[in-house]
This record gives C-alpha cells, structure tokens and sequence, in this order.
C-alpha cells in the first residue's frame, strides 16, 4: 500500500511538473504576437488582437493557449482601467482553467482577481485571493525555479496590498518573505521589492535609506522596465511631500502621470498623482491649481472608479451575483450531465449483463453441444470396440472351430495308422493262409508316408493360423523346422503320443524335443509351453 501511495506522489508530481513544463512552452499565434508588441501603444488595438487569439485558440481547443490569451487580455484591460471587462476575462479564464484543472493557471487569475478587489477597495474579498493564489501554488509539486518565482510574486502581491493599506509593519513581513523566495532564485537585487521596502523606510521616518533604495530602482527600472517608473515616480513623489520638498513632489508626480499615460500602464495611480498633487499645491498656498488638480482628481476617480465609491458599488456587487448566479447555472449544467452520464452508465451496465448473459449461455450450450459431442464419440468408440471385440471373437471361436477339426482331422489320420497297423499284425499271424506281402503292399499304399501326411497337416494348419509361423519365425529365428512342427502341434494341444504318431517318432522322442525347445524358447521351469506358444 506504502509502495502504490508513492507511486502515485510521483506519477502525480511527474505529470504536473510536464503540466508546468508545457506551460512556458505555449505555442504563441500571430494574433497574440502582434498584441504583444502593440499593447504600450495602442492599447485598443492590442485587446482586440488578443480577443481574436482567444477566438482562435478555442477554436483549435487548446484551452491552454485560450486561457493564456484571456489572462494577457484581462491584465491589458485591468492596466487601462478597464476593469469591468477585465473582471469578466479572469472569470472566464478561470472557468476555463476549473474544468481543465489548470491548478497554475488558477492561482495566477487568483492572484489578479486579488488586485482588482483591492483597486475597488474591497479589501476582504481582495485579501482572500491573494491567500487562495498562494496556498494553491504552495501545494504545487513544479520545478524549484517556478515554485519560488510564484511564491515571491504571490508573497509580493500582499505586501503591496498592505503597503497600499498604510499597514507598514505586515508589509515588511510579506516583503521578507518574498525575498526569501527571491534569494532561492537568484543573487541579484530585488528591484520591485526594494522600491517597497524604500518606500516603508521613508513612513517609518528612516527617509536616508529608503530614497536610497528609491533612487537605485529608479536606475534599474529606467533600463529595465520603463513602464514600471509609472510607479516609482508615485513613490517619490509621495516621500518629497512628507519632506515638505515642493519642486521634487511635483516634479516626480507629473512624471509618474506623463509614464502612465504613455505606456498604459498602471493608470489606476492617475487619480492618487492628482489628489496628491491637489494637497501639495494646497499646501504651497496655490488653491488654483489644487482645485483644478482635486477636480481632474475626482473626474477620473468617476470615470475609473465609479463603482469603488459608496454610491455605486453595488455595480461590482451585481457582477458578483451575475457571476454567482452563472456559476450556478453551470453547476446545474454539469448536474444535468452528470445525470445523463449516470444514465449512460445503468445502460452499458445493462448492456455489459445483457452480453455477459448471452456469453454465459452460448458458453454454456457450446460446453453441452461439446459434452454430447464426446459422449457421442465415446458411445461410438465403444460401439466400435464392442464390434471388435465381437469380430475378434468370432475369428477366434472360428480359428478355434478350425483348430478343432484340423486336430480331428489329425486323430483320425493317427487312427488309421493305429488301425492298418493292427491289420498288419493280424495278417502277420496269418501267414500260411494269406499272400502277406500281397496284403503289406495293399495296408502301405493305404497308409501313405509320415512326409505326406505331415505335407497335409502343414498345409491345412498354415491356411487356418497364417501368420502363427511368421510371427514365430520373427521373433525365434534360430528354430529349426522340427521345432517348428513341434510348436504347431503344441498350439492344437496334442499330446505326446498324438505328436509322436504325426511326427513319425517315439514318445520319448517328443519328450526330448519338447525339453529342447523349451531352452530354446528361454523358459524358466515353471513356465507353461503351451501358455507361450498360444500367444502366437
């Protein structure tokens, strides 16, 4: 069980990492290249570019793709205070990543939909997304050098909230861990953390060392990201205010609004640079211009963030509930699916039965069709060795018949010897009255020889036992032709006498032929001679 759980962690751990890999190598269309390079520029144009790659990813459906699109689109809008379509486009990336379970991708809409909370002050709900950003990227098994860049940003992104908030000291805190994940990264300064942390060192009062850090991200960002002076500038404009430096603030200000407006970019500090500006002249006992500055101020505060202000923020509340109200709507979808999904599985687990019975019954009929096969094939197996039996049975009571009359046919033969020859005698004894020799021609003619009668006996045994003397012969090749006439006799179970009368010898003439054999047969003393040669 240990063994599968770790097998799992790391198959899971694998298949994200690939997740993550796949990300940074997302194929860029034609549309999304061109928004890239128009979005400082032309802004408008850029939005409508990425809109068309979203259209053309979803088409391909690479979701993936869409999702990355949606999210450069959202953050377009959201940097030209346009932050109802840029609600509206993390939401709908975010739908997209929910049913895709782009864990990485949710995070990073997360972590935006954070910030766009924060700019309508809704700091509750702001402050919740960022924290649900950073435990999902928390739990993510990724490379090292992505794992600590999302936690810096997520870790970051709270820390600006409450720098934003005037909550210096948890600021820090935020910062430091930020950097923490900074260091695991790289060697080099933390820019963005730096301009910050400058910033709390000048309201803690340690003015010195924070414009210090302000100063030296001034530097970098000239060089390396124009766009984020918009930003720094607000800073310092901000810190030379606390020191009473009129000419610096304004100075710094005017330039933070000049960036934004150049470079499209962080225009949500355009109403802070007025306002700012309206308490700095009003301070430097200029009340025209801090009028026209409260009043530029409060117009884009209206056209920016009408639905921040108490009066209108309902507008978000009533996008919350549309968003609610869709997300139920979906839910209800995926209910209704699930339903027929569930629907579709009772009838493939019907179906499944149904085949699984159907399969059992041929199953079974093929296993009977197959058993009567066999005990037909047995019957007639059987049938077939009765028949043999019989045949063979037949054959032998025939052979047997044949045996019998053949031996009959010899006694009768033994019994006309046995009767000339007393014929012989009688007429022996009769000489004065009888020509013997007359009489012994006659009783010889009648009696033939021993060859011929033998000859007979040999044809008419051979014809009834044919293969008796080739199976003989094969296996005992040595005998000679006496004892071949010998085994005949054996096998027709004459006696001695009886052989001896065939043979043309004496009795105990058979008796030595028969012990002779016997050893040529390679029988022990207590094998039976006629068993043996029956076998033949």
């Amino acid at each position: 069980m240990k063994l599968f759980k770790l097998l799992a962690i790391f198959l899971c751990t694998y298949f994200q990492s690939q997740y993550v890999l796949s990300q940074e190598h997302i194929e860029r269309d034609s549309f999304y290249k061109k928004a890239e390079i128009l979005k400082f520029d032309k802004p408008d144009t850029a939005a409508f570019y990425f809109q068309k790659s979203v259209n053309f990813q979803l088409q391909k459906k690479d979701t993936l793709a869409a999702i990355n699109s949606l999210k450069e689109l959202s953050f377009l809008y959201a940097h030209n205070v346009n932050y109802g379509k840029s609600y509206d486009g993390y939401w709908d990336a975010l739908l997209l990543a929910d049913k895709s379970k782009d864990s990485v991708s949710i995070a990073s809409i997360y972590n935006q939909l954070g910030w766009l909370y924060s700019f309508y002050k809704r700091d509750t709900e702001a402050l919740k997304y960022f924290n649900k950003s950073l435990v999902i990227n928390k739990k993510l098994k990724i490379a090292p050098l992505d794992y600590n860049t999302k936690l810096r940003s997520d870790y970051f992104s709270i820390a600006v909230f409450h720098r934003d908030n005037a909550q210096f000291e948890l600021a820090r805190k935020y910062l430091d861990s930020s950097n923490i994940y900074h260091k695991k990264m790289t060697n080099t300064t933390p820019y963005f953390a730096n301009s910050e942390l400058g910033y709390i060192l000048c309201k803690e009062g340690k003015f010195s060392e924070g414009l210090e850090l302000l100063k030296v991200s001034e530097s970098y960002f000239e060089k390396a990201d124009p766009s984020y002076l918009t930003m720094i500038y607000y800073l310092l404009g901000e810190v030379y205010q606390d020191l009473n430096n009129f000419e610096l603030s304004e100075n710094y200000l005017k330039k933070s609004l000049e960036f934004g407006e150049k470079y499209h970019t962080h225009s949500n500090y355009a109403p802070r640079n007025y306002l700012s500006l309206s308490e700095l002249y009003y301070k430097n006992n200029k009340p025209k211009e801090a009028y026209e500055a409260l009043l530029e101020a409060n117009e884009l505060n209206n056209n920016i963030f009408g639905s921040r202000s108490e009066t209108n923020q309902h507008l978000l509340e009533i996008k919350d509930d549309f968003r609610v109200e869709k997300q139920k709507q979906e839910a209800l979808i995926k209910e209704k699916r699930l339903a027929e999904l569930e629907h579709e599985d009772r009838i493939w687990l019907l179906k499944t039965i149904l085949l699984i019975v159907v399969v059992l019954f041929v199953s079974l009929f093929a296993g009977l069709f197959v058993r009567n096969l066999r005990i037909k094939h047995k019957s007639e197996k059987l049938n077939l060795k009765k028949q043999q039996e019989i045949e063979r049975k037949r054959q032998h009571d025939i052979l047997e018949l044949k045996n019998k009359q053949l031996a009959s046919s010899a006694l009768q033969l033994i019994e006309k010897d046995e009767f000339l020859e007393s014929i012989n005698i009688k007429l022996s004894k009769q000489n004065s009255q009888i020509d013997t020799n007359v009489i012994k021609r006659m009783v010889k003619s009648i009696q033939g020889n021993t060859a011929s009668n033998w000859k007979e006996f040999e044809a008419r045994f051979t014809n009834i036992n044919q293969s008796f003397y080739a199976n003989l012969t094969d296996k005992f090749p040595k005998l000679s032709q006496t004892d071949q006439k010998l085994c005949a006799l054996i096998k027709l179970n004459f006696s001695s006498k009886e052989m001896a009368s065939i043979l043309g010898i004496s009795v105990e003439s058979v008796h030595t032929s028969r012990y002779r054999l016997r050893k040529k047969l390679g029988l022990e003393r207590n094998d039976n001679l006629t068993d043996f040669i029956n076998e033949f």
